[in-house]
């Protein structure tokens, strides 16, 4: 018989259910191995110092090359395209943040700031970073900006293994025990009691990302559309299939030729298409902007935390950047914030657990978004730098190109 396998989405669920009854099960005294409790938190413990060590590489590794590569292909097309997509990712969090900011306080009354000294366990093991997280921020921008311009082949030669390293310690390292870690800290909201508020709190969030990256492909294709002098509604309408097989998969890179698809469907000129789409596959990143802002706000305002401007407006600008070479790694653009979370705004680990639970239940929504907003950039380069004559008279819809 063939092999069932379970995407992470799906053994996250399993995790959750896990972690209720085995938390439900460790938490009453009369348990026969109620002292399991103690070991559950000692892997949290362990694993979780593994993720803080591991962060600081995934940024050294991941963006250092993709900086080097983005700017080996020099020219003001792409570079629109980069600006583009890095203002796109910028305004979807901003949104986030004053919706959610707005929002947040009114619904999420039952707070669980407390969560954190419910679940917090000192480790066995103590495994601190190489370097902390901004100092692997501006050192990979120094070395990759220094790649560009030195034409140092065999320092990006370096950069370009220690990627697939990283990328290998993610994906066979790093995801397949996750799902252990979200059980380990499910059960330990369970056995303390703090489980019901954070479900109620974990629907709530997830209802808002919805109508946030709703709202954000509205505005997009608005002012893309309006740009372009195109009507929105079959522009919309034709990037549909793209949308809901990112949905599916949550993979943008996946889901590249159903993209490209539809955006010739919308009468794009094939090279636009072909530069747009996989470039915007790995810089823009604006549904999963809005997921991460949404959460971190929430759990700001649960904590009792202050929620100013200053500091998410810092947060933001350092996310859009870590988050360049994100998707070519599974959760890649939660595991390149999760040092960001801590050293900018004051997030736990255990509040990054929580975080990261609520992001993967959502997965599919911000990969959707992502790929549907690459469209609507796509039809603001095709109308400012795209061959105009290569172009047919209409498209597949019976409109006129209207440039």
């Amino acid at each position: 018989m063939r092999k069932i396998k379970l995407g992470l989405f799906s053994k996250i669920l399993i995790a959750i259910v896990g972690g209720v009854a085995l938390g439900w099960l460790l938490g009453h005294p009369w348990a026969p191995c109620a002292w399991g409790l103690k070991g559950v938190n000692a892997f949290s413990g362990v694993f979780g110092q593994i993720l803080r060590f591991i962060v600081p590489l995934l940024i050294l590794g991941l963006v250092t090359p993709a900086i080097a590569e983005t700017g080996s292909g020099a020219g003001k097309t792409l570079l629109a395209v980069v600006l583009i997509a890095y203002g796109s990712t910028v305004f979807a969090g901003f949104l986030s943040y004053f919706g959610s900011a707005a929002v947040f306080p009114s619904i999420l009354t039952e707070g669980i700031g407390h969560l954190d000294k419910a679940a917090k366990v000192k480790p066995l093991l103590e495994i601190p970073p190489v370097m902390n997280v901004m100092t692997a921020l501006f050192l990979s921008f120094m070395i990759g900006l220094g790649i560009i311009f030195t034409k140092a082949q065999a320092i990006k030669r370096v950069f370009d293994d220690l990627r697939v390293i990283v990328s290998k310690t993610i994906e066979h390292a790093i995801l397949p025990v996750l799902p252990f870690y979200i059980m380990a800290m499910i059960a330990n909201m369970t056995a303390t009691g703090q489980l019901a508020a954070f479900g109620v709190t974990a629907a709530k969030i997830i209802a808002m990302s919805i109508v946030l990256t709703v709202l954000l492909l509205l505005i997009q294709y608005g002012v893309a559309c309006l740009l372009a002098r195109r009507n929105p509604i079959p522009v919309v309408w034709n990037m549909l299939p793209a949308y809901f097989t990112a949905l599916t998969i949550c993979s943008s890179a996946a889901t590249i030729p159903v993209t490209m698809r539809c955006v010739r469907k919308n009468g794009i000129g094939e090279e636009t298409t072909g530069l747009v789409v996989p470039l915007c596959a790995t810089i823009h990143l604006a549904g999963s902007t809005v997921k991460v802002v949404s959460c971190a706000v929430a759990f700001m305002v649960l904590a009792g935390a202050p929620v100013t401007l200053g500091q998410f407006t810092y947060f933001i600008f350092m996310m859009a950047i870590t988050a360049v070479a994100a998707p070519g790694v599974a959760c890649g653009v939660i595991m390149s914030s999760l040092g960001l979370l801590e050293s900018i705004l004051g997030f736990t680990p255990e509040q990054c657990t929580m975080l990261m639970t609520v992001y993967v239940a959502m997965d599919g929504l911000g990969t959707a978004c992502n790929v549907a907003g690459d469209g609507a950039i796509a039809v603001i380069v095709d109308r400012f730098f795209g061959r105009h004559d290569a172009l047919p008279c209409g498209n597949e819809t019976g409109i006129g190109v209207g440039k």
